[in-house]
């Protein structure tokens, strides 16, 4: 029994490519001649081209996969090869009925192609990777640049971040970038690892050393807040003491925010009792000064009459009465207070002796003796001046009238000053 096959999508039209002999050998039709490719003794001829045909099929649709694959993109041009092999492989000698040869001229057309891209793409890849080496040798510099820096100097909440994010650009072109040959890859971790490990050590030691400096301070202002607690009992006298203290402190340096907190809050507690003190005597001084500065006060409306009195005897004894009830009454509570009232008597007292040595200027015998003087000298001068006036205008002399009056007048001017 001999039939042969029919035509498939992937063979021409007017070709068959199978055959089945009676005892159900089937074959497939080659350049060469016909190759058997298997038996299919208990069917039909139809049914044994049919098992065959769909054995091509199979390839068939392996063949169009991959050229899909190759179009579209997406898998690597390395890996659309290495499947295209492993096609062509099963092709040679398959046990199939269809148009074989077809099949492997498409694959080894898919392979040419595949072969320049993969070419390009392992091109693509090197540079990929040499990118790469150098973006992860820039991540390991900068953080030996950190790990390079003076311990002292770093401040150290922000090199911590710094590092932490420099670790997750780390983790992140390890899980996303291209692979690194494996010694490249293990000797910039192995920079990068011991960076890291020098940052770390530095900042565990620099807070170590805070730490020792922290307990150092912790022990001076716990002892001076001890001392702040025991002036409590001196009260208001403490005040000085408590102030040495306070200038202690200031230099004592920091203890951590927590402790430093903790203990400013004690030792002010201690210093808000000793000022406490004395704002209760103060008040006790105020309420005991009331009377006191209304007293003085009724004192400077009294003391205003000073001002009026035209006799200066009269005045000057009006104030010294005045001034003596003033100290009589005694210190007046508050400071302030009592520094504004003897303010406003001192400007009493200022000017009553401004107008005291103003009278004394003007009834000074030895003054008086010098303005008369200098009057009696103005006054033979003016007639001096008179005479050489009258003798000018006599003459007709402008330039001596001129003269002679110009100075005439100075001299009147002199003696009206000095009150002739």
């Amino acid at each position: 029994m001999t039939a042969d096959a029919e035509t498939t999508p992937d063979s021409p039209a007017d070709e068959a490519w199978g055959r089945v002999d009676d005892d159900g050998t089937v074959s497939v039709r080659e350049t060469d001649g016909w190759r058997v490719v298997g038996q299919f003794p208990d069917g039909s001829a139809e049914e044994a081209l049919a098992y065959f045909e769909r054995k091509f099929a199979d390839l068939a649709s392996e063949v169009t996969l991959l050229e899909v694959r190759h179009r579209r993109g997406g898998a690597s041009a390395a890996d659309v090869r290495k499947a295209a092999r492993t096609v062509s492989e099963k092709l040679d000698g398959a046990a199939a009925v269809g148009d074989l040869a077809g099949l492997q001229a498409r694959v080894g057309a898919l392979l040419a192609t595949l072969e320049q891209a993969t070419e390009t793409e392992a091109k693509a890849a090197k540079e990929a990777v040499d990118e790469a080496v150098r973006e992860r040798t820039g991540i390991v510099e900068s953080a030996e640049a950190l790990a390079a820096r003076d311990p002292k100097t770093v401040q150290w909440k922000q090199a911590s971040g710094e590092m932490t994010a420099l670790f997750e650009r780390w983790q992140d072109h390890q899980q996303n970038g291209p692979r690194l040959p494996r010694s490249t890859g293990q000797a910039l971790w192995k920079r990068f690892r011991d960076a890291r490990a020098t940052v770390d050590r530095h900042r565990r030691e620099f807070y170590a050393e805070l730490d020792e400096a922290h307990k150092s301070v912790r022990d001076r202002k716990a002892r001076l807040v001890e001392r702040a607690e025991a002036l409590a009992p001196r009260g208001e006298d403490g005040i000085g003491a408590y102030r040495d203290l306070l200038d202690e402190w200031k230099s004592a340096g920091r203890a951590g925010k927590k402790a430093d907190d903790a203990l400013w809050a004690r030792f002010k507690a201690a210093g808000d009792a000793l000022y406490e003190a004395r704002g209760v005597r103060e008040a006790a001084e105020a309420e005991s000064s009331r009377e006191k500065i209304a007293a003085r006060r009724e004192l400077l409306e009294e003391a205003r009459a000073v001002a009026d009195e035209r006799d200066l005897t009269k005045a000057r004894a009006l104030l010294t009465g005045i001034q003596r009830r003033w100290d009589d009454l005694g210190r007046v509570f508050p400071r302030d207070v009592e520094r504004a009232l003897d303010d406003d008597l001192r400007k009493i007292e200022n000017a009553l002796r401004a107008r005291e040595e103003a009278d004394w200027k003007r009834n000074d015998p030895e003054t008086k003796a010098r303005a008369n003087d200098m009057t009696r000298q103005l006054t033979d001068a003016i007639d001096k001046l008179q005479q050489e006036l009258d003798d000018a205008r006599a003459s007709g002399d402008e330039k001596a009238i001129a003269a002679a009056s110009e100075a005439l007048e100075a001299r009147k001017t002199w003696l009206r000053a000095l009150g002739g």
